[in-house]
């Protein structure tokens, strides 16, 4: 019943969303451009928030296969408003369908640039909340040494960890109707950048990809200079780095997500430092969890709860 309980709140948010869509805040089209080393100028866009009177942002990044209008995105800003903070939803390059360019589970350069934006550099501090493998992408940045000082604290919710283990999983038989829709969001977003420019592989051939490791070989690998799948996922996961991590951090986990499920992150969670805290929910799937928990209210109040805490 559990196990069939986790697939209910991976599905019944989505299909609610699909139904009704969730109500956000008033928000403005926000943009900013990076270079990147191989493709030049990039440029980024999301939504942005702004309460008058915030002076915190939130910044929050999407899933695999997702962006900015995700239905797990809409209620953090809504939450984040009531908190009095200012949202930025971030798509990562290339989720919004403008062919810029697309990402990888490790690209911090995008959160660093959003964060280095003009419309970011007027908020006295930030805080970063990432989902799935955005979640992972949050937890990467935090890892890394050029971590900016401005951000006080940092939660993922439901994200991989070890990218080689959660690929593994996730490409099983049982998952092929995820899957399915995972790899169709990231095939629509990769139609789009091969009608710009060069890609590694046309994109008919990329729309009959039917699992994630052969997504990150035959896609990410080449774009993004990996020698092969196994080498991306060794150099990006963030498993092995979450000692690392010094600002305060929140992770929060299903017990019963089908999507990533709990054997691959316990392994990793075992060389988690004590800036990291850890919440397991009996209740809930992959993103999705029962409104009576309200975890988006909750998981700002707790990243609202450390701005009062100087860094380290």
């Amino acid at each position: 019943m559990s196990s069939l309980g986790g697939h209910f709140w991976t599905v019944a948010p989505y299909l609610r969303h699909r139904c009704a869509r969730v109500r956000a805040p008033a928000a403005l089209p926000w943009s900013t451009t990076l270079a990147d080393p191989s493709h030049g100028a990039v440029r980024l866009s999301g939504r942005l928030t702004e309460p008058e009177g915030a002076s915190a942002l939130l910044v929050v990044v999407h899933g695999l296969g997702g962006n900015a209008e995700s239905h797990y995105m809409l209620p953090v800003a809504r939450a984040a408003a009531e908190a009095g903070l200012a949202c930025l939803r971030l798509n990562l390059r290339g989720a919004d369908g403008s062919g810029e360019d697309f990402y990888h589970a490790g690209l911090t350069a995008d959160l660093r640039a959003a964060l280095a934006s003009a419309a970011a550099a007027r908020f006295e501090a930030a805080l970063l909340l990432g989902f799935s493998v955005g979640g992972h992408v949050v937890l990467r940045w935090a890892a890394e040494e050029a971590a900016d000082p401005r951000v006080r604290a940092v939660a993922a919710v439901c994200p991989p960890l070890d990218l080689d283990r959660s690929a593994a999983a996730f490409d099983r038989p049982e998952r092929a109707l995820y899957r399915r829709h995972v790899l169709g969001g990231l095939g629509r977003a990769y139609a789009a950048v091969a009608g710009r420019r060069a890609v590694p592989c046309p994109a008919p051939a990329a729309r009959r990809i039917r699992t994630i490791r052969e997504w990150d070989r035959r896609i990410v690998a080449p774009r993004h200079g990996f020698a092969s799948a196994e080498d991306y996922y060794a150099r990006v996961s963030v498993a092995p780095l979450l000692g690392r991590v010094t600002a305060p951090a929140l992770l929060v986990a299903a017990e019963h997500d089908p999507m990533v499920p709990a054997s691959t992150l316990r392994p990793a969670l075992a060389g988690a430092g004590a800036n990291v805290e850890v919440r397991w929910l009996a209740r809930g799937g992959h993103v999705g969890f029962p409104a009576a928990l309200e975890l988006e209210r909750s998981v700002v109040a707790w990243l609202r709860s450390r701005l009062s805490a100087p860094r380290a």
